[in-house]
């Protein structure tokens, strides 16, 4: 006993530790599906992607199969999957799919991993292309009459939930700074009025706000509200928007995103033209304003919903409020389905009232550079083929009736 205390003393020891964190990274997708009912009879085995999304450092996509992954359910079944879209190998993770009730009940249709036990752990994707998900996901002619499925759309959620390891050192040494809160901040000043010291009266609705604020986020508030020299601005008649549309702009200024709210309302509008939805009508309070940041958001929301029918009335509205971004996406848009394009009522719009725009996209399809006059050869004789073939078709179309 006494050589041992000699022992330790002799040497004394030291104490390390250390812990392995195994935990996962989530990330989620919401995949809207329009048009459900053109998208059956595709073919088995047949798939509409989602946009690519990035989870814990990999690329991901969801897969909807409208007849159904499996021949042998003879379509019976719409098939959904979770697919690796970027490089990896033997990448483990915990997958959730949500077939979203859109009768606002809450009766969602849900396959988790998440918060249960795994008996054989996360499900690992060996290479790019490995898919996890359900080839009876849904059984088709029930999945037609359900609360699911509301105005010819599907809207479904996935959560994707990357395994990763880490060797975790003492926190106790460490000082954890939360996240900026600022936008929360500014936007309850928006929301209990509290110091606002002007009014905008829209339409008969007060919105009360801060002339610095307005002013530091934009120079044509700046101009109006603390450059004038009229002291007594403190209601302003709006007479050009409509008090939605003011609302969501002023919801940026504040707190510089837009509400889920409005983004879903845009969305999943039924009008017929871009320029009558709340993004359309927010690009052009943001022109207005000069609020590029605002600006810039309604041109990526709006491309994102871009369609050979509305891609013409997208164009003209982009091109009168110098929506530069979202004028480049459409023209290239424009070119690459010249064909469908130029049979819609947009494309007829353009050719009477906006002829320039017609031939920014004929210049794009010929292959002109910048210098190419809009009236050169080669763009009058792609134009020239395109119009030929298209009256070539409706003229067999009639031939056939």
């Amino acid at each position: 006993m006494g050589d041992e205390l000699t022992s330790n003393s002799r040497f004394p020891s030291s104490r390390t530790s250390s812990r392995s964190v195994i935990e996962t990274v989530n990330g989620s997708h919401k995949f809207v599906i329009h048009g459900y009912s053109l998208a059956k009879g595709m073919g088995i085995g047949k798939h509409i992607a989602s946009e690519k999304f990035t989870v814990g450092g990999y690329d991901w996509a969801i897969y909807f199969y409208p007849d159904g992954k499996n021949p042998e359910d003879n379509a019976t079944y719409v098939s959904v999957f979770i697919a690796l879209a970027s490089e990896g190998t033997d990448v483990r993770a915990l997958f959730e799919l949500t077939l979203l009730d859109q009768t606002g009940k809450g009766k969602h249709k849900v396959h988790s991993h998440f918060e249960r036990s795994l008996e054989s752990g996360p499900y690992a994707l060996k290479y790019r292309g490995s898919m996890w998900g359900y080839k009876r996901f849904f059984r088709r002619a029930m999945l037609e009459t359900s609360d699911f499925l509301k105005d010819d759309c599907l809207k479904i959620n996935c959560t994707v939930g990357v395994v990763v390891s880490s060797v975790d050192c003492s926190k106790s040494l460490s000082i954890q700074v939360p996240d900026s809160d600022i936008g929360a901040q500014f936007g309850s000043l928006l929301e209990n009025g509290e110091g606002s010291d002007v009014v905008f009266d829209v339409a008969g609705q007060k919105f009360h706000a801060h002339k610095l604020v307005l002013a530091a986020r934009s120079s044509v508030f700046q101009a109006e509200l603390l450059d004038c020299l009229v002291e007594d601005m403190n209601e302003i008649m709006v007479t050009d928007m409509e008090p939605k549309v003011f609302q969501a702009m002023l919801h940026f200024i504040y707190k510089d995103s837009l509400t889920e709210d409005d983004l879903e309302a845009s969305s999943s509008s039924t009008v017929s033209t871009v320029s009558d939805t709340l993004l359309g009508k927010l690009l052009v309070a943001a022109d207005k304003y000069s609020l590029d940041r605002l600006k810039l958001t309604c041109e990526s929301y709006i491309c994102k919903h871009l369609s050979v029918n509305s891609v013409s009335e997208t164009l003209a509205l982009a091109d009168q409020y110098d929506a530069l971004d979202l004028k480049a996406v459409c023209l290239k848009f424009a070119a690459e389905n010249l064909a469908a394009v130029m049979q819609t009522d947009g494309f007829q719009y353009l050719k009477e009232n906006q002829p320039s725009l017609q031939s920014e996209i004929l210049k794009i399809v010929a292959g002109c550079d910048e210098d190419c006059s809009s009236g050169g050869g080669k763009s009058l004789s792609v134009w020239g083929q395109l119009s030929d073939g298209a009256a070539m078709d409706e003229e067999r179309l009639r031939q056939q009736t």
